[in-house]
């Protein structure tokens, strides 16, 4: 066995690649994805063309690295262009949303409906019934509201 694998090393790389990669679906979140690409391009290089065991396993090393650094660059890129997400926290997704008081704001707090509920709005001041406000900020389930400048 250790004689086979010494005279065709390639066969070690394919198998470590693919060994790596199931182990990969079993859930390990991606940290041995590239290293089994790694292991199986060593493979693959090493059937096409002879090198010692120390020259594959310093391309094993370099590969590995280089596609981890290539994979964090590209997700960091990535979660540069996406808009902040909160999924499932709605009044976190009211920020910046341009509400119509149906009822006045007394004492600064009060209620508005947006869509089929209702929500408790909170201002610095009291604002009169038909008053365009902007929600800026959100406490618990209050939203912080602000009135919306008049278009010039």
């Amino acid at each position: 066995m250790l004689a086979a694998l010494v005279n065709h090393p390639h066969w070690f790389w394919l198998t470590l690649g693919g060994l790596l990669l199931i182990a990969e679906m079993l859930g390990t979140s991606g940290y041995l994805l590239w290293s089994g690409i790694a292991a199986l391009t060593v493979g693959l290089v090493r059937w096409a063309l002879p090198f010692s065991w120390e020259t594959q396993g310093v391309l094993f090393a370099l590969l590995t690295l280089a596609a981890a650094f290539l994979w964090y660059r590209w997700l960091a890129h990535r979660q540069q262009r996406q808009p902040d997400m909160h999924l499932n926290q709605r009044a976190q997704q009211m920020r910046g949303v341009s509400l119509t008081l149906s009822e006045g704001l007394v004492n600064g707090l009060g209620h508005v409906r947006i869509g089929d509920g209702s929500w408790r709005v909170q201002a610095e001041s009291d604002l009169p019934a038909g008053t365009r406000v902007v929600v800026t900020g959100v406490e618990g389930v209050t939203l912080r509201i602000v009135p919306q400048e008049a278009p010039r």
